[in-house]
């Protein structure tokens, strides 16, 4: 077969990847079919670059993407690389291998270390989507609103602060002509 194509080892079915990008799935509108209920219906894309192929997995299954076991989200792929879908099971044959040079990187670079205070902030902002409750406490509300809810779990109640909002000295204005009057210190009133 001239150029690179996947083989699906449960029929022996043998497919050539299109020029651009090859669609896997369960669906019925997909080029390469699967049928296992593991698999989504539209679960992963082969993209052919120049000589490159590569997997992207879709983010629409439960099951994810495996590339000769490891869980991939994309991955650049050499001749014989077994493929999981779920729990289908292809291979990739004839893609062209690359030499590349030893000093070539091909992994990135590890996350950065969170500092406490930003992972306090992750921390905060990540509560609600992980909680089950029906209604959760924002992650802005007042660590004490927080704490509350998490004694009385069964209610919901926020409380304004205790300490009253400080109101501002307001002083009376006179009429400008009267502050003119008084620091030239003629009097405003008619003679």
């Amino acid at each position: 077969m001239d150029g690179p194509y996947i083989r699906v080892e449960d029929s022996g079915l043998i497919m050539p990847l299109r020029e651009d990008v090859t669609t896997i799935g369960r669906g019925r509108s997909v080029d390469v079919h699967l049928v296992d209920p593991s698999v989504s219906r539209l679960h992963a894309e082969l993209v052919r670059r120049g000589p490159y192929v590569y997997v992207t997995d879709l983010g629409l299954s439960r099951n994810g993407t495996r590339v000769n076991g490891r869980l991939v989200a994309r991955r650049v792929l050499e001749d014989g690389d077994v493929l999981s879908f779920g729990s289908a099971r292809c291979r990739v044959f004839g893609v062209t291998a690359e030499e590349l040079a030893a000093e070539v990187e091909l992994r990135r670079p590890a996350a950065p270390e969170l500092t406490r205070r930003e992972l306090d902030v992750v921390t905060s902002l990540c509560r609600p989507a992980l909680s089950d409750e029906a209604f959760v406490a924002p992650a802005t509300a007042p660590r004490a609103v927080m704490q509350e809810r998490v004694a009385r779990p069964s209610t919901w109640t926020v409380q304004a602060p205790h300490s009253p909002i400080p109101q501002p000295n307001l002083v009376p204005l006179r009429p400008i002509s009267s502050r003119i009057a008084q620091s030239s210190g003629v009097s405003s009133g008619a003679s």
